[in-house]
Formats: C-alpha cells, structure tokens, sequence
C-alpha cells in the first residue's frame, strides 16, 4: 500500500490552509504596524528596536511553523503535530506580550492625545492608538486558527494511526522506542527556533556591535546548528559517540542562559526594558527545551543496539510507500494477507 502523498486528504488540506492563512493574516498585520511606526520614528533608537524585532520574529515564527506543518504531514507525524499545537499556543502568548512591549516602546506620556503628542502619546488618536487595532488581530487569529488545528489533527490522529504500525510492527516495546526518536527529533527542530528567536532578539534589539558579547552572540550560531544537526544525526544512525558528544554539549549549552540575570540585575536591566517580557519567556522556554531533549536524548542512546536502527533508516523520511519487506510486514506476501495487500487502512483503530 502506498502512502498518499502530502495533503492528498481533506484534513491534511484544511490543516495546512489553516496555517498559510492565520501566517498571512499574521504577517500583514505585523508589516502594517511596522510600515506605520517606521514613517514616525528612527527605528535605529534603542527604545523603537522592539518594532523591527517583532516583524523579524513573527516572520521567522510563521516560515517555521509551515515547514513544521508541511513536515509533520508528509511524515505522517502525530507528535509533530501535537508539537506544533503548543508552538501554536506559545505564538498566542508572544503576539498578546508584543501588544505590551509596542505600547511600552511607543507610550511616553499615556494622558497625551494626537495634539499634544502624537508619537509618544497614548490617547485618542496618536501613534499607539492608531496600530492598537492591528497589534490586537495577531493573538485573536492566532487563538480562533489554534482551535481549528486542534479539530484537524484529532482527524489526522485517526488517519495517521497506523504509520508506525507499518515501521516498527506490532512489538510494543520497539514502538515504544520509535516514539521517543519521533520525539526527540521534534524537539531539536523546536530547539532551533527557540535558539533563533532568543539570538534573533539580542542582535536586533540589546547588543552593540563593537562589544565582546556581540561577537560571542553570533559564534554561537553554527556551534549551536551543528550540535542540533550532529545529535539529529546521531539517534537516528545510533552513533554512540556523537551522541555522547551531543549530550554533553547540551548541558554545557544551558549556561548560556546566565543571561536571564541579565535581564533583570541593575547594572543591565534599562537595555532590555522593552523586550524583557519577550526576551524571558523566550530564554525560559529554550531552556526548558534544551534541558527536555537532553532528558529524551538519554533514553534514546540507551535504547541504542536495540533493533530499532534499520526502521529509523528506512522510516517515512526515506521511503514514501510501505512494500511487503518493510519492517513490520514480516515480510508477507500480498496474497497472503500481508500488511501491502488489501484495500486502505480506515480510522477504525489508532495506535498513537
């Protein structure tokens, strides 16, 4: 039986439309704010550099969630899919904290009208009431699509339910296994855009090009793509000694987020006032990540020499059809029953 290729159903459709939409909406909307305070202001003043960083991050954030969606999909992954539901949750959070550090970047006398103070006031009229309406439709589209994807990927639960199934067999341990690798493979995709957003964020907005620290920040690009890469690399190959370089680098990489002090201690703090709500939640969330993926990294190199490695390599990624001598099959025969033979797979049973 062969696999439909990606949205060749209904819910597979209408999940990724729901994406490309509520990512244009998103998109447009947060142009429009930047295209209104850029006519207005220098964006090059620190206090005005949370504007062009929100554009940034929302660009990356709706680019990401795409590939993440379209990957999910023609990898028929349910925990991917369940991934990308709370990344959508964590975006509903950052567009409402955007609205508070725009009126924090924008609001210097809040009593002022457009008369007296169109830029810098918060009354009737100026600069922060004219983009108010347009910073408030990110969060709401965002929510309203979230519970959309949410109904679609209870559908797409069902239709993927047999995917690892086909992979791995009817062994409950090694689908066990397989599992935790869909897993820990999820998390280093989610790693990369926490990285991102928070290296996004620093360059843009707090770090002085001629400083130390600026050019520490932007070392840590590649170090941290091919730490990802490598682990990537390694739980999939079950290169035991990648993946123990990898392990280590991930706990030496949680340092990195010392600079959570930073962003609240009195000799830093006034830097970051404008992004600090983002900047923290950001840091936390990464850190929270990092430490998750190192955790399931463990249980993946133990799970190494398993009998797992020829279904990791031979997986959706690699193959977009299940013949009679894929692992699971037993290798059946198509007029014996075998698991190639027969009409389609319905939505009767689910193993995810």
């Amino acid at each position: 039986m062969a696999i439909p290729a990606a949205l060749s159903t209904r819910a597979e459709r209408a999940f990724m439309g729901t994406v490309l939409f509520q990512a244009i909406v998103v998109i447009v909307m947060v142009a429009i704010v930047f295209g209104k305070v850029a006519d207005h202001v220098d964006l090059e003043q620190s206090r005005y550099k949370t504007i062009p960083c929100y554009l940034a991050l929302f660009i990356l954030a709706e680019v990401f969630e795409l590939f993440m969606a379209y990957d999910a999909l023609r990898l028929r992954n349910v925990i991917q899919l369940v991934g990308i539901l709370l990344f959508h949750s964590a975006l509903v959070v950052m567009a409402a904290l955007q609205v508070h550090e725009t009126r924090a970047a924008l609001v210097l006398d809040a009593s002022a009208n457009w008369t007296t103070n169109y830029v810098g006031g918060g009354g009737p009229g100026t600069l922060w009431q004219t983009v108010f309406p347009f910073l408030i439709v990110s969060p709401v589209i965002i929510g309203v699509s979230w519970l959309v994807l949410i109904f679609f990927v209870r559908e797409l639960y069902h239709e993927f339910g047999w995917a690892i199934f086909h992979i791995v067999g009817a062994n409950p341990a090694a689908k066990t296994m397989y599992q935790f690798y869909q897993v820990i493979i999820c998390l280093l995709k989610f790693d990369f855009f926490a990285f991102i957003g928070v290296t996004m964020q620093l360059l843009i907005i707090v770090l002085q090009r001629n400083t130390a620290e600026f050019g520490l920040t932007v070392a840590a690009i590649p170090i941290v793509l091919v730490l990802l890469i490598g682990a990537g690399l390694a739980v999939q190959r079950e290169i035991k000694w990648l993946m123990s370089i990898s392990l280590v680098l991930m706990l030496a990489a949680e340092s990195y987020f010392f600079k959570l002090v930073r962003f609240y201690e009195p000799a830093s703090r006034d830097q970051y006032i404008t992004v600090r709500a983002t900047l923290t939640t950001f840091t936390i969330i990464a850190f929270l990540l990092l430490f998750a993926t190192f955790a399931i990294g463990l249980r993946c190199f133990a799970d190494f020499d398993k009998g797992l490695l020829k279904s990791k390599l031979h997986d959706v990624t690699f193959r977009r059809g299940y013949s009679s001598s894929a692992p699971g099959t037993a290798g059946a025969k198509k007029e014996d029953g075998g698991y190639g033979s027969g009409a389609p797979l319905g939505q009767r049973v689910s193993i995810e």
